[in-house]
């Protein structure tokens, strides 16, 4: 069974404290006993040094060595449990008060009160009186630190130690548990949101702090779900208007066919007129749906190289004439020649695109304006109408796909302008549009080939940021 990352984030506390308990549990036991150690040298050094001007002082009261005064000191000499004997600077032993059974009983009994320690080696500690050298004290004292006393002290520490860590551990622990479910509560958030947008609940969003990396991913998850949810708000949409545009031809076709089944209407030119148009309605809203496709795809099939704008410009503008002049359409161009890396057939679809468009809102009797100049490192090519232009709640939409402004009453499927972003952007460029006393497209596309890219990503279909989007036009 799988473990939450925040089970192992508590886990990875855990072990962390443990090991850093049982270290200075490690580095206080060694610093402690070294120091330990080094007390009890100390203390015994000391009484060592207390015996050697003992018997200095008996060697100067008494002028030489007195075995009588000597004895006096018996129990400073015997108090550590150890063995000792004195010998004059002949080598001749002179006392040695652990030989005999009284003293050697007293040593034992020494020994017996601080632990029994072993004895350690041998230790010449010189006797000196008046600067001169009178003998020489020959001592066996127990190993520091290794008697009963000391060995219990040392435990009892150590045990203290051990309490401290576990507390330490568990406190850590639980610290940890609750710091980690704590900083993986915004990914649990976040994994919920994910679960509901993918069982179909596409409202649902997380609490945004971005002042944390899950902070910035729960608003990148936000962002996600409000294009999924205006993608589908676009589908229905669309599943709607295509569904609308679809009826009607439809309808014409089986009532149209249906009634020269049924011999209610005679074959005629007229009949077969009226099918054709319907027929070419519904090729003309297939045509746009590939057109739209084709161009989120233009990134892989731009064939971009120098080219002259300006002949392919000329050539859109000769094309339009016709339908300008049946429609009583002023079609106006002003242009210059300018060099571009574009690809040929990708800008002729784009001008096309513009010109279709301002053709349809420009009113009987209304001018368009096409124009192409360069400015600084960008073709800039401009489509000006005297249409009633395009209100301004509805500006920000004119790219969007499939988006058609309330007002409009011409035919389209509302992707026209969609392709014309694609395509500009697809060549690295970009588009405005205005609206004041008509409406005017900037293209800017630039001189010098964009850098490439090995990945496309369609962009947004209801936030776009490089060009104003949406399409109340198409």
């Amino acid at each position: 069974m799988p473990r939450s990352f925040a089970f192992r984030l508590a886990l990875g506390f855990g072990a962390v404290a443990i090991a850093a308990a049982a270290l200075t549990a490690l580095l206080v036991n060694v610093a402690f006993g070294t120091r330990f150690t080094n007390y009890l040298q100390a203390q015994q050094q000391g009484r060592q040094t207390d015996l050697v001007r003992s018997l200095q002082d008996s060697y100067a009261r008494m002028s030489g060595w007195n075995s009588t005064d000597l004895k006096s000191l018996s129990a400073l000499a015997l108090s550590d449990g150890g063995e000792l004997r004195l010998l004059d600077m002949a080598g001749n032993i002179v006392w040695e008060p652990s030989a005999t059974p009284a003293g050697s009983a007293m040593a034992e009994m020494h020994r017996q009160m601080l632990g029994g320690g072993p004895l350690g080696s041998e230790q010449a500690l010189p006797v000196e009186v008046g600067g001169k050298q009178v003998g020489t004290v020959v001592v066996r004292l127990p190993e520091p630190g290794l008697n009963q006393q000391d060995l219990a002290f040392r435990s009892s520490v150590n045990r203290l130690l051990l309490l401290g860590g576990v507390i330490a551990c568990l406190f850590a622990l639980g610290l940890g548990v609750v710091l980690a479910r704590r900083a993986t509560a915004p990914a649990r958030d976040l994994t919920r949101a994910a679960r509901a947008v993918a069982s179909g609940d596409r409202s649902h969003r997380v609490t945004v702090d971005t002042t944390t990396e899950l902070g910035e991913m729960g608003e990148a998850f936000n962002t996600m779900a409000e294009t999924i949810e205006e993608e589908d708000r676009l589908r229905r949409i669309f599943a709607t208007d295509v569904a609308h545009e679809l009826r009607t031809p439809l309808t014409i076709l089986r009532t149209q066919v249906e009634a020269l089944q049924d011999g209610v209407s005679e074959p005629s030119s007229e009949v077969f007129a009226s099918l054709h148009e319907e027929t070419l309605r519904l090729t003309r809203l297939v045509e746009d749906l590939e057109t739209l496709a084709s161009a989120e795809a233009a990134r892989f099939s731009l064939a971009p190289r120098d080219t002259d704008l300006l002949p392919l410009l000329d050539a859109a503008a000769k094309e339009f004439a016709g339908p300008y002049d049946s429609r009583a359409v002023l079609l106006e161009t002003d242009l210059h020649d300018v060099r571009a890396c574009a690809d040929e057939t990708r800008v002729g679809q784009i001008v096309s695109n513009l010109l279709s468009n301002a053709l349809k809102f420009t009113p009987e009797g209304g001018t368009v304006r096409l124009s192409l100049r360069r400015d600084h490192l960008w073709a800039v090519i401009e489509v000006a109408d005297s249409g009633s232009g395009i209100p301004a709640d509805e500006l920000d939409h004119v790219f969007d796909r499939f988006y058609r402004g309330r007002d409009t009453r011409t035919s389209g499927s509302g992707i026209g302008l969609t392709v014309v972003r694609e395509l500009i952007q697809a060549h690295g460029g970009s588009v405005e549009v205005a609206s004041a006393g008509g409406t005017r497209f900037t293209v800017r596309l630039p001189l010098s080939a964009p850098e490439p890219t090995t990945t496309f990503t369609p962009p947004p279909l209801a936030h776009d940021t490089v060009t104003p989007k949406r399409e109340t036009r198409g």
